[in-house]
């Protein structure tokens, strides 16, 4: 836990609780001046009706509506004030969640499971209180999709210069962010209440680019004549006041102005509302993310990168905002005909949807992209202020596994966590015996997991880790598949299979395998793995192995240069004592019939 951290989200806590209060009192004062103001211009109105004491009662009664719309311009301004405040004490109570070990609110990751995949599926990457849940803050799919994708992305071909360089870049720009927590906590805040779906409006942006809308809206002659309609109504309205032109010219030229409208857009509007009236939420929370990255001045060249990559999405946005907003007041029939009398609604939604069309469509794609990595970011800069007690890890340029760990441990662990320090040198391998709980797995997962997280340009559980770029592949939690015919040793076979496939000769392999061959009985378990270990071996691979069998020890014996063997230790007496340090040797004590007579109640 990160005390100080936690210290700061409580204070933030009680702060927004106060400032909610505050801005709920001045809310109910809005309300109150709303009701006075309009029936005191419904009041003017009437005077001015009744008593025919010139027109100073329609003026005033004017000036009392024109305050009244002032005043609900500042109640929505305070509504929103509202919100944002209240969603940004949420982002701070679930902070406080997750340092007291509750994930729940942050979603699992559960869509991204894989049992096929190199390593994710055994080093609980996704899943219930899995890694990702534990970083995951993302506030659209777009970004849960990223930061999923990043930490699957596995070395295949590329040099292992450009992944170093991909890890340093992330660093920074993760180190950069851990530093700003207003800006973190204020980007999380814009979708705490409700996940952007960033694939709706993909979808959205890919239809609007196959809609074909009739090139005269976006004519310059068209936009004079709509210009020129709306002054010469409007004047006409003034000219009725004055008894210059009878009242029943602006009248008719409004029904003229609607049925003009309905006319020529009824088809264009349907098309347009089709297909984005129902996005104005997730459209409106893109907007806020770019302002909110517009206006903030980063010096790591990734986060740079993204804001130019962003230049002019605000302006695109916005636009499209305002004719989500347009689309909006026309949803119903009283909005249909005022706005289309008095302001061709209808014609003016279509003349800026073409003119976004023709102006921004073309980049908004780019720009949903690069928000969903800066979401990503965010959720790995939210990590590594969290986890305090992690340190950088040092990823070094080599053509080889290197792999240096001092104090390393398992991220889930926390501070109950036992540290270990542990070398693997390249075409190596590690036989890790010991009883059952003795710590063997977690140790392999956690050898797993914290490379991952170098990789990703993320704080690492260990004094101190230097580890190369190298291609993981873990083989930890086979299970068979009755549904489609597969034992549980079909399945390990399979899952080898895999593994050899997936080794390139150009590029340093880590395996990472826990049991082999569990399926069978132990003669067949134990010649099946000394062959699949004398291949391997023969390969461009660096191997950690956990086993039972004793018997598989003793390839130390044939080949002392290339196996080495590791174990941990338990002490038996009155009670099983487990120390979780990993040592040199083979494990002497075994556990499963010492426990099994205490259940059978047996000395």
């Amino acid at each position: 836990m990160n005390k100080e951290l936690n210290t700061i989200y409580q204070a933030r806590i009680a702060e927004l609780g106060l400032a909610v209060g505050r801005l709920r009192a001045k809310s109910r004062g809005f309300v109150v001046a709303e009701i006075a103001f309009f029936v005191a211009a419904v009041g003017f109105v009437v005077l001015y009706t009744l008593s025919g004491s010139g027109g100073w009662p329609l003026f005033v009664g004017a000036g009392m509506l024109m305050l009244y719309f002032h005043i609900r311009h500042l109640d929505a301004a305070n509504d929103r004030q509202i919100a944002g405040s209240e969603a940004l004490r949420k982002v701070y109570e679930r902070e406080v969640g997750y340092q007291n070990g509750d994930y729940e609110a942050f979603g699992d990751g559960e869509k991204y499971i894989s049992p096929a995949h190199p390593y994710t599926f055994d080093l609980d990457v996704f899943g219930r209180s899995s890694l990702f849940q534990r970083m995951n803050r993302t506030i659209s799919t777009g970004g849960s999709d990223v930061l999923a994708e990043w930490l699957s992305a596995e070395r295949t071909t590329a040099s292992a210069q450009e992944y170093a360089d991909a890890a340093g870049r992330r660093r920074e720009a993760v180190g950069e962010l851990s530093g700003n927590e207003s800006f973190v906590s204020a980007f999380k805040a814009l979708g705490v209440e409700e996940q952007i779906d960033t694939a709706s409006v993909r979808r959205a942006l890919a239809g609007i680019q196959q809609l074909r809308l009739p090139g005269y809206f976006g004519s310059r002659a068209f936009r004079y004549l709509t210009a020129a309609n709306l002054v010469g109504f409007y004047l006409s309205v003034f000219l009725s006041l004055g008894s210059i032109v009878p009242a029943s010219l602006p009248t008719v030229w409004g029904i003229f102005n609607f049925f003009l409208s309905l006319t020529c857009c009824h088809s264009c509007i349907r098309q347009i509302s089709e297909l984005i009236a129902r996005m104005q939420r997730q459209v409106e929370g893109y907007l806020k993310i770019m302002q909110l990255v517009e206006r903030q001045p980063f010096s790591a060249s990734a986060l740079q990168g993204l804001k130019r990559e962003l230049q002019g999405a605000v302006a695109s946005f916005g636009q499209l905002d305002r004719i989500l907003q347009k689309i909006d007041n026309r949803s119903n029939e009283v909005g249909i005909v005022l706005f289309n009398c008095f302001a061709l609604l209808d014609i003016t939604i279509v003349r800026h949807f073409l003119r976004w069309q023709r102006t921004y469509e073309q980049r908004a794609d780019e720009w949903i992209s690069a928000a969903s990595r800066m979401d990503a970011l965010v959720s790995m800069a939210t990590f590594r202020m969290n986890e305090d007690k992690a340190v950088e890890a040092e990823v070094v340029v080599a053509d080889r596994v290197v792999y240096e760990a001092r104090g390393l441990y398992h991220p889930f662990l926390g501070e109950k966590a036992v540290c270990n320090d542990f070398d693997i040198r390249d075409h190596e391998y590690y036989i890790v015996t010991g009883a059952n709980m003795a710590g063997k797995s977690t140790f392999l997962r956690s050898l797993g997991i914290n490379y991952l997280l170098a990789m990703n340009g993320l704080p690492v559980f260990a004094r101190s880790l230097r580890v190369s770029v190298f291609h993981l592949f873990t083989s930890m939690r086979t299970t068979d598949d009755l549904a489609h015919g597969i034992s549980y040793f079909n399945a390990e076979l399979l899952r080898l299979k895999q593994l050899l496939s997936s080794l390139r000769p150009s590029v340093p392999s880590l395996i990472i395998l826990d049991e082999i061959l569990k399926g069978t009985n132990s003669l067949d378990k134990l010649n099946g793995s000394r062959l699949f270990l004398q291949y391997i071996a023969e390969q461009n691979v660096t191997g950690v192995i956990a086993t039972h069998d004793l018997e598989l020890s003793k390839m130390e014996d044939a080949q002392p240069g290339r196996f080495h063997n590791y174990c941990f230790e338990i002490e038996l007496g009155e009670r099983i004592t487990y120390s979780y340090k990993i040592t040199r040797g083979v494990a002497r004590n075994q556990n499963a019939t010492y426990l099994l007579k205490g259940i059978l109640g047996k000395e």
